[in-house]
């Protein structure tokens, strides 16, 4: 008998999908007119490739988010192992570029010298986890691997928890302010600044709790005899021979 988990007991991947969907159908769309005009971020005119690097960066960390998605599900990896590669290289294919497309849209930012700051460390941690994860899956080392492209996937998911930061420290921030523009501007932009760092410092801690909780929990789990399958990095528990008792 199988003992791969039912994919309803796994209640958070339909939350995931939906936040995930909803971000990119909100955000993307306004950039496929390619109208600076358009763009959620402030474009700075005298910087010719801050746009372009911003669609390219978005277009492709909008296939990364969602490829993360089925990545981390494990009920998709142990049903289509094979979909489950091509999705890894998917991920890895957009997800390193738009990492670097990062650095240019952080400098050209207007979050100003510590969020740029915090904005070209998430892509250049996002880039190297990406890239340990793709090697030890090179090396059919799958323990390792699930470890770094979790930490990956949290990295990837701050631009959507991004947004609920900002939220909340705009709830925080408005009551704040009495009259002036001057006087808002100074307490939005530490706001804007706080949040930069808050989606991706919190996503990682979140990410290294679990890695370190499950990976507790997997020892106990298993049987005296070693039986674990090694050939698919997943949340699951290990398959050994079961017998009727």
């Amino acid at each position: 008998m199988s003992t791969t988990v039912a994919f309803w007991r796994r209640p958070w991947i339909a939350p995931l999908l939906f936040v995930t969907v909803a971000f990119l159908a909100f955000s993307v769309p306004r950039y496929l007119t390619l109208d600076p005009t358009r763009s959620l971020l402030p474009i700075r005119e005298n910087a010719p490739l801050h746009y372009p690097a911003l669609v390219l960066h978005i277009f492709l960390g909008s296939v990364a988010l969602l490829a993360s998605c089925f990545q981390v599900w494990p009920w998709f990896r142990s049903r289509y192992p094979s979909i489950h590669r091509l999705l890894g290289r998917a991920y890895v294919s957009t997800a390193l570029p738009a990492a670097v497309l990062a650095i240019p849209v952080s400098i050209y930012g207007h979050t100003g010298f510590v969020g740029s700051a915090g904005n070209l460390l998430l892509s250049t941690v996002w880039f190297a986890t990406t890239v340990a994860g793709f090697r030890m899956a090179r090396q059919r080392r799958f323990q390792e691997h699930r470890r770094w492209m979790i930490r990956s996937f949290a990295l990837g998911m701050s631009i959507v928890v991004n947004r609920l930061w900002g939220v909340l420290m705009i709830a925080v921030v408005v009551p704040l302010i009495t009259s002036t523009d001057a006087e808002a501007e100074a307490l939005m932009m530490p706001a804007f600044t706080a949040t930069v760092w808050l989606s991706w410092v919190v996503n990682l801690l979140l990410a290294e709790w679990w890695i370190e909780r499950t990976s507790r929990r997997r020892p106990t789990a298993a049987p005296r005899r070693d039986d674990r399958t090694s050939g698919t990095p997943s949340l699951q528990p290990p398959e050994p021979a079961q017998r009727s008792s």
